[in-house]
């Protein structure tokens, strides 16, 4: 299953007139895949991360989750969507202070109604796939910035998601630990066959990237893997 945006426009308002924010931007992101997204800040990479997790509806264009239509669900239905077919890596990992990291996961499986004990069991196995396996029983405060982007990752694909959508998860760390998270992020796609897309300003981390495109002035464009 895959990602797709087709022909999307998004405009907000901007005193007696609208911004436009995306300008008819098409991009399909395939299963399995991870396309990165670069620009300059204000040149809309935010804005389509947002159509794209639903949070925000375009003014005209489409916008395909795992083959459904989002356009046809109400507010319920995309809320629905977002927490079954979804994964959100946020660029601030937002971890609750008193929750383990292994709790910090069972959280997303008990809003979905998933079985304690089969909770329990996924959010080992996803700390282990992403190298934590032995911090489990780790609050927030006793992870490095690393650690804890590891476990806003693993949070993300608590529900088993369709497609990943990943903002600025390296803009708190430094070099190494940027590549090592973005690498993590190229192996899980693979192996977990999610749809990806990461926004990121930090084009030296683009190069494990399927995909490479560049949003400008609202419009997508592609660019070179690695450059």
């Amino acid at each position: 299953m895959s990602l797709v945006l087709d022909a999307v426009t998004l405009t907000y308002p901007d005193g007696d007139g609208r911004l436009t924010a995306l300008d008819a931007v098409s991009l399909d992101v395939p299963a399995g895949t991870l396309t990165a997204v670069v620009g300059p800040s204000g040149s809309g990479k935010s804005s389509l991360l947002a159509v794209a997790a639903t949070l925000v509806t375009p003014d005209r264009g489409g916008v395909l989750v795992a083959g459904t239509d989002t356009g046809a669900l109400d507010a319920a239905g995309r809320a629905a969507l977002r927490r079954e077919r979804i994964g959100i890596v946020f660029q601030q990992p937002n971890l609750l202070p008193s929750l383990t990291a292994a709790e910090q996961l069972q959280v997303m499986a008990h809003l979905s109604g998933r079985a304690p004990k089969e909770a329990r069991s996924r959010a080992l196995e996803l700390l282990d796939a992403v190298g934590l396996a032995d911090l489990a029983g780790r609050r927030p405060h006793q992870l490095s910035g690393g650690q804890r982007q590891r476990v806003n990752i693993a949070r993300a694909l608590m529900n088993e998601p369709a497609v990943l959508l990943v903002d600025e998860p390296t803009s708190a760390l430094d070099h190494e630990r940027g590549a090592a998270v973005v690498e993590l992020l190229a192996g899980l796609t693979g192996e977990r066959g999610t749809a990806t897309v990461l926004v990121t300003h930090d084009r030296t981390h683009v190069a494990r990237a399927d995909r490479v495109v560049e949003v400008r002035d609202g419009r997508l464009s592609e660019r070179t893997v690695g450059v």
